[in-house]
């Protein structure tokens, strides 16, 4: 009934976290009225598009108008922003996993922190915060606000590996097929596709790491000391994404190096090919076109060996152009 009542609201989630792992499910209509116990945080996660949440965000979560317009706004980067207060407004894109959608499609988490509440919002659902979820349910979830956001973040992150593993994998293939067969060609469309993909995650991941270093090296007061150990860790594993994404789209160029030179060659060959045919023949072509003038009629026409004559005459400079193509060595 409660999780009736808060999509009526917008509430997609929310919980009291208890301080040890787990959390008591909060009610749209309890919020009003609750009150935090001591080592108590509160988490509530909105859908962005649900006009309640863009309500209750203005009017009564006593959010700065500031705030909620970033928190509102339709498109945006990810960033980090201290606020008074000791507050932080953080924006992280995750791997969007929903059916039928493209996984460099990223999804947005819109999040506004401070020591004992964060306020989260989406647009499309979020695999991550779906795993908060369960971890609190088993009481092994994050014990304040400062392990919330951060195990989001981790979740978030685990999603780019398996898509940057994805791709790395399937330029492997193409890779084997083309050392494994000299004349095979990779799959030009599907290396196109895959260096698309590389950049679209890069164009996201690259400031998502600028934040993780900026979390490590923040004095908010309420973030953990230990936990900017985890956040440089963060910063680490995005790093080694981007690396790996760089990579991929050096190996994809290669391969398309690859596939250019084999075509080029490829052309030479024919073109060289037709140019030899064309030696050879044009003599020859030159030879029956001089005896077929009708200038004081053919040379030899009335000799019965006249035919015989001319085709050894273009058989002669047949096998003296063949033993000049291998002095050349253009045979």
């Amino acid at each position: 009934m409660d999780e009736e009542d808060n999509a009526q609201w917008g509430l997609v989630h929310g919980f009291v976290l208890d301080g040890k792992g787990g959390a008591q499910a909060v009610a749209r209509g309890q919020l009003d009225d609750l009150q935090l116990r001591e080592g108590q945080s509160l988490w509530l996660h909105w859908d962005r598009s649900h006009p309640q949440t863009q309500s209750w965000l203005r009017r009564d979560s006593g959010l700065s108008e500031f705030a909620c317009d970033l928190l509102l706004e339709e498109n945006t980067r990810p960033r980090a922003l201290p606020l008074a207060n000791d507050e932080l407004l953080l924006f992280l894109r995750g791997v969007n996993l929903n059916p039928g959608a493209e996984p460099e499609d990223m999804v947005s988490g819109r999040i506004f922190a401070e020591s004992r509440r964060v306020i989260s919002l989406r647009m499309r659902p979020l695999r991550a915060t779906d795993e908060l979820v369960e971890l609190l349910q088993t009481g092994k979830g994050p014990k304040t606000a400062s392990e919330l956001i951060l195990q989001l973040a981790d979740y978030l992150t685990d999603k780019v590996e398996d898509l940057v593993t994805e791709l790395s994998e399937q330029v492997d293939q193409q890779e084997e097929r083309v050392d494994a067969d000299e004349r095979a060609l990779p799959d030009h469309g599907l290396l196109l596709q895959i260096r698309r993909r590389a950049a679209g995650l890069r164009r996201f991941l690259s400031p998502q790491r600028d934040i993780y270093a900026q979390l490590t090296r923040s004095q908010l007061p309420w973030l953990a000391h230990e936990d900017g150990i985890y956040w440089n860790e963060l910063n680490n594993r995005l790093l080694r994404y981007l690396e790996e994404l760089e990579l991929t789209r050096e190996r994809i160029g290669l391969l398309l190096e690859t596939e250019n030179r084999r075509l080029d060659l490829r052309m030479n060959h024919i073109m060289f090919r037709f140019g030899i045919i064309t030696c050879v023949f044009l003599p020859m072509s030159f030879v029956t076109g001089l005896l077929g003038i009708n200038v004081g009629g053919i040379p030899g026409a009335e000799n019965p060996y006249g035919f015989l004559i001319a085709c050894l005459l273009m058989l002669l400079i047949g096998v003296g152009q063949w033993l000049l193509f291998r002095r050349l060595r253009w045979l």
